[in-house]
């Protein structure tokens, strides 16, 4: 027997490569893993090509480089009104790293983290790897609102650390702000540390713009702040993102990633922290291409007689079958849509911890819209085909 710690020794395949396997696999369209299909912004790919070529490629420093720190700092002052200083940033390798980090720095054996389900599948794994336990509070579709009472009847005396991730995947939805005061005041009267995974603070549409819960009175010292240059600029594969912190908070939180990755490559530093100068009206056309994209797969899915729930951020669309007329359940509904319509999708039961226990939903399903026309028009015309013939096999 191959020694193997037991977290480990449970799990099976991710649900996203368990679908792009099979996408790749049937010639399938795959609107479940989450990336745009486009190679991104020609400017940041020459700078950082420009960077391989003109600077060093040598170890840079732990913490990130001061050029790409220092962007992040205006970045966020500019677009979020939020003051931090340089020492108050590390770079990460992606911002699943940041939170391994977070968590190896902060959970303590025994410590129960609270996770809002559904989450993104590493959370709980990176929890019980940290020696924590994690505790889930479900949400409850069409608006996944965060309930204070509900989160605070979970709460016990061995509670230290909640995960939030604001906007939210797989749902679209985003707090309001009297959701994340609400839960700010519960960090603060229980003495809880907020991991804060922000990585879609940047993909927001129709106007709503992103606070974070470390901007919240008592949050300074106790809230970890997690971006992604992959999402804010659609580079899934830099795999450059950040941890903000204050205080002592940054000390630890550096201990745990020195041991990590140590360190991130130069020339995507040098490259993000380029692009982050770009002026709002960059970001805000990069915005209103992927608004258009979620507009035509909404338009398309409803036409075609899915009921599609609100989406108000993030590259994602979620479609309720039980109203839209299907009779199967998530998984089941995936399954045979990528064999048989031959469009990949995510079912969202499989981004709950337990989905049963936790009486969350079994009858929706998550689709990426960050695709060129041709790819979403071509996805709507096989889901149509496959809903009427559903619907009519259930008649």
């Amino acid at each position: 027997m191959i020694p193997i710690h037991p977290v480990y020794a449970a799990m099976g395949t991710t649900i996203f490569e368990q679908m792009s396997g099979l996408s790749r696999e049937l010639g399938a369209i795959n609107l479940g893993q989450g990336f745009p299909d486009e190679p991104g912004s020609p400017d940041l790919i020459a700078a950082a090509a420009r960077a391989l070529a003109e600077k060093s490629n040598q170890y840079p420093p732990s913490p990130g480089l001061p050029e790409l720190r220092d962007a992040v700092t205006a970045f966020y002052a500019r677009r979020q009104g939020l003051v931090l200083r340089r020492d108050e940033v590390i770079v990460t390798s992606g911002a699943t790293e940041a939170l391994a980090a977070a968590l190896f720095a902060l959970v303590r054996p025994g410590d129960e983290v609270v996770l809002f389900q559904p989450a993104y599948d590493a959370y709980a794994p990176l929890v019980e790897r940290a020696g924590g336990v994690p505790v889930s509070v479900a949400l409850t579709p069409p608006a996944w609102a965060y309930d204070a009472a509900k989160l605070e009847e979970t709460l016990t005396e061995r509670t230290r650390i909640l995960i939030l991730n604001d906007p939210l995947n797989p749902a679209g939805s985003a707090a309001s702000e009297a959701e994340l005061a609400a839960i700010a005041e519960l960090c603060g009267r229980y003495d809880l540390y907020a991991i804060c995974d922000e990585v879609w603070e940047d993909v927001r549409f129709d106007g709503v713009r992103h606070r974070s819960l470390l901007d919240f009175p008592g949050m300074g010292e106790r809230a970890v702040k997690i971006g992604s240059a992959g999402k804010i600029f659609g580079l899934t594969g830099w795999k450059i993102g950040w941890m903000c912190a204050r205080g002592d908070l940054t000390l630890t939180l550096a201990r745990a990633h020195q041991f990590l990755t140590f360190t991130s490559p130069p020339a995507l530093q040098w490259a993000v922290a380029e692009g982050l100068t770009k002026p709002d009206d960059w970001f805000a056309a990069q915005n209103q291409t992927w608004a258009a994209s979620r507009e035509r797969l909404k338009v398309g899915l409803t036409a075609a007689g899915y009921a599609v729930l609100p989406s108000v951020a993030t590259w994602f669309l979620c479609v309720d079958l039980a109203a839209s007329g299907v009779m199967l359940d998530d998984r089941t509904f995936s399954e045979r849509a990528v064999r048989e319509a031959g469009v990949a999708s995510i079912p969202v039961s499989a981004l709950f911890d337990d989905v049963g226990a936790l009486g969350g939903p079994r009858h929706v399903v998550r689709f990426c819209f960050t695709k060129p026309d041709a790819v979403l028009d071509a996805a709507v015309e096989r889901l149509a085909t496959f809903r009427r013939e559903l619907v009519a096999k259930q008649g």
